[in-house]
């Protein structure tokens, strides 16, 4: 129980801090009609209440944290977060079910953007507010939880990605100070640029607040059922651009404001990255313009296909039509889409860039050793040694999350769902990417119609998502409380 004395308090803080955020929806809408206002502040009297009943409690208690307990630290803030942040939709006026609630809350902390509401555009704005206030605060908490969490299970890509300016100290606090300050900078910079951007190229000014938060959180949530389609062709184009920039590690925009210019673009994961953006809108265009049975736009679709391509590779989630529509290749490209994701140290889910990377690597290394049995090979990635330590961590995330993929989507399969919409379902919980694919949770869809056990289910693999589901395993495994 000593151990746990300071992630009970530091959890405690964030709950004060959650609270604060709870009354921003009432605050920016002062003056217009909030009807949700009574539940926004039941809900942060509930949560300042138990966040300081938890300082109060440990407070005088011990408060070194132990690397091994930031695990538990970590798990135990996604889920209770994810948990209390439904509160206001549940004591809201939709008068909606727990297992909605916690679903909203879920997607919206995790920047996946999956969603049970229909009828977005007569919505009460307080509550489009809080949804897209959550995605923003889960962007800022994905970036310090890869860099200030993950390295210690090796598979967050940051000891890949480690800095070698002289500015930072190899201390752990100075860096970590320095990091967390530029970090908090450049997110909030972005975000008050995106905002502002989409407010002079034609959104309203609450259009333009809850999209610029969610398109640099990488999140999604949308203020219309439309989602993005509702908006021009230049609005997509700039959305492209900011769901880009939050998929790109933010630890590397930090090194370029320290003095480190062009390290961005020197980065491997980038390079690909940005590769992938390039070509793969370019392919589909082609095909739709080839297989189109009418008279076709070239550069409305390719605005089109490169917004929505970028927003399943960068798992935020946004849609400008329903791309399961446009044909056989576009449905199963999208599909394994889904599973690239982002950079690491980006808002981004998904299996991430460096780990396909790293794959090649060691495929290439196994083709070699077939053909000089004997030679001495290196692993390098970024100007850096590859560690067997890192490649073994890599093989067991990829193994898992396979097969978290097969149980979720066996379970769905077993609550009578079809097989695109369980399959699709889990694949898009567990790589946070938003909608799925097909009639019901595609892109023209939502999760509403799911039955609540779904639901639950899907907020799991959400949070296991979102958490890069190592740590999950190793706080439930038996050996890590045993030790």
């Amino acid at each position: 129980m000593r151990n746990l004395y300071p992630v009970i308090f530091i959890v405690s803080v964030m709950f004060v801090l959650l609270s604060i955020f709870m009354t921003l929806p009432v605050i920016l809408l002062a003056g217009s009609v909030t009807p949700n206002a009574l539940a926004f502040a039941e809900s942060a009297a509930i949560v300042c209440g138990l966040g300081i009943l938890g300082m109060a409690t440990t407070y005088r208690k011990p408060r070194d944290l132990k690397p091994r307990y930031m695990f538990v630290l970590t798990v135990s803030s996604w889920l209770i977060i994810a948990l209390f942040s439904s509160l206001p939709f549940y004591l809201s006026d939709l008068k909606i079910s727990a297992a909605d609630a916690f679903f909203e809350g879920t997607s919206g902390i995790t920047t996946t953007g999956a969603t049970v509401f229909s009828g977005l555009d007569t919505m009460d704005k307080d509550l489009l507010i809080w949804r897209s206030i959550l995605q923003w605060i889960g962007g800022i908490g994905i970036i310090g939880m890869f860099v200030a969490v993950l390295p210690f299970l090796r598979v967050g890509g940051m000891r890949l990605f480690a800095t070698e300016s002289s500015e930072w100290t190899d201390k752990a606090l100075p860096r970590m100070k320095t990091l967390s300050r530029g970090l908090l900078l450049v997110y909030v910079a972005f975000s008050i640029i995106a905002v502002v951007t989409y407010w002079f190229s034609g959104m309203t000014l609450f259009d333009a607040f809850n999209h610029g938060l969610t398109s640099i959180a990488t999140g999604g949530f949308s203020t219309s059922d439309l989602s993005m389609g509702k908006f021009s062709d230049l609005i997509l184009m700039e959305a492209t651009i900011f769901m880009i920039l939050g998929s790109l590690p933010f630890f590397l925009f930090v090194r370029e404001l320290h003095g480190q210019h062009g390290v961005l673009f020197r980065d491997q994961q980038v390079r690909l990255f940005l590769a992938i953006l390039f070509i793969v809108p370019m392919l589909l265009t082609l095909y739709r313009w080839l297989v189109s049975p009418v008279p076709f736009d070239p550069l409305h679709n390719y605005a089109a296909t490169l917004f929505n391509v970028t927003s399943v590779v960068t798992t935020t989630g946004y849609a400008s039509e329903d791309y399961s529509a446009w044909g056989p290749l576009a449905f199963v490209l999208f599909f394994f889409l889904m599973f690239v994701g982002g950079c690491s140290g980006s808002t981004a889910g998904g299996m991430k860039i460096f780990r396909f990377q790293l794959s090649l690597i060691i495929l290439r290394e196994q083709l070699m050793r077939l053909l000089h049995p004997r030679a001495v090979f290196t692993r390098n990635y970024n100007g850096r040694a590859v560690s067997d330590e890192i490649i073994s961590s890599m093989i067991a995330y990829t193994f898992i999350f396979l097969l978290c993929l097969l149980l979720i989507t066996v379970a769905l399969a077993a609550m009578q769902l079809d097989f695109i919409t369980s399959l699709s379902g889990a694949l898009t919980s567990l790589t946070n990417v938003g909608p799925g694919l097909g009639d019901i949770i595609g892109p023209a869809g939502n999760f509403g119609p799911l039955p609540d056990a779904a639901k639950w289910v899907l907020s799991v693999g959400m949070l296991m998502g979102r958490l890069e589901i190592l740590s999950v395993v190793i706080v439930l495994s038996p050996a890590f409380w045993r030790t």
